[in-house]
């Protein structure tokens, strides 16, 4: 994947001069997905990051690091997919693996203002009456202000997490070259058709749904600045005719089968050029 064109205008922090590189922190991240209202096709959702924030200007899927309090034991009880031995199996970890799971649903929700998440029964809506809204509305900007409040919201509401709603898709490593790395879990998920996606305004500036295949031609035109993982993520969406044959297909990948990806970033001729495993000259760098 040719990345160099997108580098110079996406704002990254390049490690330091000690060559020392930092250890990768914990991320999760969403593909969210939805059938095309006309066609049989499959939009998935872009924001675009604020300039202020690591990879600002870039156009990513909602996502973030896993905090401690992803890991809450509570979140066994209150989630209807993979306990946290069969999730961290998954993931090919010791434990911890349910707090991926978690924070993917948080952060969507603080990113994007989708919460997969019910009440009673799949498909009753998280907030459903009138007076719902203005109470998520509130948990959302206490979250986006980084207050911990995410378990406390889930036992208020009486809510479930749709944790079975996420497929595994891939695991990326940020490059050694960076000064921010992340071991990145990526998921996808189809979106409950009674939500809404609204950006947060802070960190996310701007969204789009938009055809996986569609997104990855304005990249190719310079239109959709992207980095590696997220140009690759699109490629594997590619193709399906809806959400539901989507998921069937990524629901049935053998988790062992997903490799960790970590790209090399290095500078020819004045321009960041980025190698993933496998390709030429990759082991020399």
């Amino acid at each position: 994947i040719n990345m160099v064109h997108d580098f110079p205008r996406i704002w990254h922090e390049p490690s330091d001069e000690t060559g020392v590189p930092s250890s990768p922190q914990p991320a999760s991240t969403v593909l969210l997905v939805r059938n095309h209202s006309h066609h049989d096709e499959v939009e998935v959702l872009l924001i675009e990051r604020a300039l202020s924030t690591n990879f600002g200007g870039a156009f990513v899927f909602p996502g973030g690091t896993v905090a401690v309090e992803d890991h809450a034991p509570s979140f066994n009880k209150m989630s209807n997919g993979p306990n946290d031995s069969d999730a961290s199996t998954v993931l090919g970890i010791e434990n911890g693996g349910l707090g991926y799971w978690v924070a993917c649903i948080r952060e969507c929700f603080e990113e994007a203002g989708i919460l997969l998440a019910h009440r009673n029964s799949p498909g009753d809506p998280p907030n459903r009456e009138d007076g719902d809204i203005q109470r998520f509305s509130n948990y959302r900007n206490k979250l986006n202000q980084r207050e911990p409040i995410f378990e406390n919201m889930c036992v208020e509401e009486s809510l479930v997490l749709d944790t079975n709603r996420l497929a595994y898709l891939s695991h990326w490593i940020t490059p050694k070259t960076e000064r921010k790395r992340y071991t990145t879990r990526f998921f996808v998920a189809a979106v409950p058709e009674d939500q809404e996606a609204v950006h947060d305004g802070a960190e996310a500036v701007h969204s789009l749904w938009i055809r996986p295949e569609e997104a990855l031609r304005q990249q190719k035109m310079g239109k959709l600045p992207m980095i590696m993982p997220t140009i690759a993520n699109l490629r594997q969406i590619c193709g399906f005719s809806s959400t539901d044959t989507l998921l069937q297909e990524k629901f049935a990948i053998d988790p062992k089968s997903i490799p960790a990806i970590e790209p090399k970033l290095f500078k020819k001729a004045g321009k960041w050029v980025g190698l993933l495993p496998g390709e030429p000259g990759y082991d020399k760098h």
